[in-house]
Parts: structure tokens; sequence; C-alpha cells
């Protein structure tokens, strides 16, 4: 049987879940629902969430359940990852609900646009933090300080995972953490992550899961035409 969860975290002690969960609570009120479990926890956003306990729930949440937070911050303070996480949802079947933005993660077209959209934020983001990160190193360069590897090292095609591209996204489009990835190729955990961020393979997943999907709905529609 589904069940629908409320998810509400805060950075600190000082800090309370209270208004979290009356927003939560109105607004199943409204569809005269209620959860069935909340979580609750206090931690930073900033901490990864395999390593908290919406982790857990990534794992035991299933097809036909809902996971609602009052916003999506409450998932995480990085873009990149609060669209990773609903994405991992959306391919378990489990439902996100976002109150105040007043979003609603499905498995449909609209929700694949939104989730979309978080997608290309992230990138812009990150691209952001990397630009930042050249100015500092090009301002260290001029004031005379050593900077990089060896040469070649930073070169992703040189790394043990070159060449396993498409296995890669296969595991993650399948939903294998990255984690489990390092396993399967007897890798640190840190090498599967930059390799990915390096090769913007979770991009390229996400872009061909869009295109594939507007396809389809092209293609329903167009079957729909042709019958009238």
């Amino acid at each position: 049987m589904s069940k629908i969860v409320a998810y509400a975290r805060v950075s600190t002690d000082k800090q309370t879940v209270e208004n979290q969960l009356f927003e939560i609570t109105n607004y199943l009120a409204r569809e005269q629902r209620k959860y069935d479990e909340a979580v609750v926890e206090t931690i930073s956003g900033m901490k990864l969430v395999a390593d908290r306990e919406l982790g857990r729930l990534m794992d035991e949440l299933d097809e036909g359940d809902t996971l609602i937070v009052s916003e999506t911050s409450r998932i995480s303070r990085r873009l990149g990852e609060i669209y990773a996480t609903i994405q991992y949802f959306l391919d378990r079947g489990v439902i996100v609900i976002a109150v105040k933005q007043n979003y609603r993660f499905a498995n449909d077209i609209q929700s694949k646009v939104i989730a979309f959209a978080f997608g290309i934020a992230s990138e812009i983001e990150r691209d952001l933090i990397s630009s930042r990160t050249k100015e500092a190193l090009a301002r260290l360069k001029s004031e005379g300080k050593r900077l990089g590897r060896p040469p070649g090292s930073g070169n992703p095609d040189k790394w043990l995972l070159a060449g396993k591209d498409e296995e890669i996204m296969n595991y993650l489009d399948k939903g294998v953490s990255k984690a489990a990835i390092a396993r399967l190729y007897e890798v640190d955990r840190d090498t599967v992550r930059n390799y990915i961020a390096a090769k913007n393979l979770e991009h390229t997943l996400r872009t061909r899961k869009l295109n594939d999907a507007l396809l389809a709905e092209r293609t329903w529609h167009g079957v729909q035409n042709r019958r009238l």
C-alpha cells in the first residue's frame, strides 16, 4: 500500500521544524489526506543526501509512494543534488511534492521539464563556481605561486574509467549509486564522481531522457491526430 512521508530538515538546534510540518499538514488537509510518517532531522543542507535520513528514504520509498517537503531547499542547498534526488525518486515512481513552490514531480512531461530546468540551473551554478575558481587560480599564478598537477593528470581520458561513459550512464539511468559504480570498477568513489562531473555524463543522460520523453509525446500526439 502506498504511503505519504513528510520530510523536514533544519540546520541547527536553534531552528524548528514545526513551521515546515504545519505547511505540509495544511497542504495535505486541503486534499483530505494525511502523512503516514514524518522524518525530521537537524543537519546541514550541504551534507550529502546519502549521509542523511533522506538517503534512507531514497532506498525505502517505492513506486506509488509520495515524499512531501515544505520547499526544495529542505532536500539540499545544492541545485545539482536537488535535481539528482528528485530525478532518482521519479525513476523509482515516487511522487515528490514541494509545498511552497507548488511543485508536484511525477512521471509526466511537465515534471520532467521542470526537473530538467533544475538540472540546467545546477549546470549554471557549477559553471559560476568554476569561473570563480579559475579567477582565483589566475590571481595566485600571477603572484608567482606554483599550481596544478603533473601534465596529463587532469585529462579525464587518462583516467581509469576512460571509455566507459556509456556503461556508467547506463548504471546511472538504472539508479545505481556512484558508490556502487565505484565498487564495480574497483576504484574510489571520488574517482567516479570526478569522472562523471568532468565528462558531464549526468547532463548528457538528462538531455537524452528529456529528448526521448519529448519524442514519445510527439509520437503519441501524432498517433492521436491520425486517428481523428
